[in-house]
């Protein structure tokens, strides 16, 4: 129990040897989910994106392909994630259309009012307090920005429940404790869907 509790701890914070197995997963293991989150942005043409909480880089990936004309700030906290996630979109910032930070969606270092896109793939399981993290979140975009979090779990679901137990520091949310967060942050427009068959969850906000 020692060895997996170490090993899916890492989803927090990926770190050193097994941090590196965790990110080696994330970006496929990740992409389905990831995938049917995309199908609910709505149309839009932003000229720029953050994906907080980046982990291995393949989400900020997506949105580069997605978005052609848009640059994309992908950041996270773990020193291991940031280099996976530059490696992968290592030709884009190159073009000079991506770069990949290391920081705190607590105390977010970028730009105010400078995002038409904000996306959170899977992370927000770990935020050190939803509304003080969607403040900052809210203070980055642009008024009219959206920002998108897609979960795989609904807050109910007893596989994550499990895993909540065993990760220090994670905390499932239902869409409904969410969208109280986002609100009280200062996001107006809030929706959400479930998928029909697992616990997945997209909620969408604009600021």
């Amino acid at each position: 129990m020692g060895l997996f509790k170490n090993y899916v701890s890492q989803t927090r914070k990926p770190e050193g040897f097994l941090g590196k197995m965790m990110l080696g997963g994330m970006n496929s293991g990740h992409a389905k989910l990831a995938d049917w989150g995309f199908t609910h942005l709505p149309a839009m043409t932003p000229e720029s994106a953050a994906d907080l909480g980046c982990g291995g880089g393949r989400n900020a990936g997506e949105l580069l392909n997605k978005y052609p004309k848009a640059h994309v700030t992908a950041v996270d906290y773990s020193e291991l994630s940031v280099r996976k996630a530059k490696d992968y979109n290592k030709a884009m910032i190159e073009a000079g259309r991506c770069e990949v930070l290391q920081g705190d969606v607590s105390d977010l270092q970028l730009p105010k009012e400078t995002f038409d896109l904000a996306t959170a793939f899977e992370t927000i399981y770990f935020w050190p307090g939803l509304e003080k993290c969607f403040s900052q979140v809210a203070k980055v975009l642009k008024p009219g920005g959206y920002f998108m979090i897609c979960n795989e779990s609904d807050g109910t679901d007893p596989t994550s429940l499990k895993f909540e137990k065993i990760i220090d520091g994670m905390r499932n949310y239902t869409a409904e404790e969410i969208e109280a967060a986002l609100r009280a942050a200062g996001f107006s427009e809030v929706t959400n869907d479930h998928h029909p068959s697992k616990p997945w969850i997209t909620v969408l906000a604009r600021k």
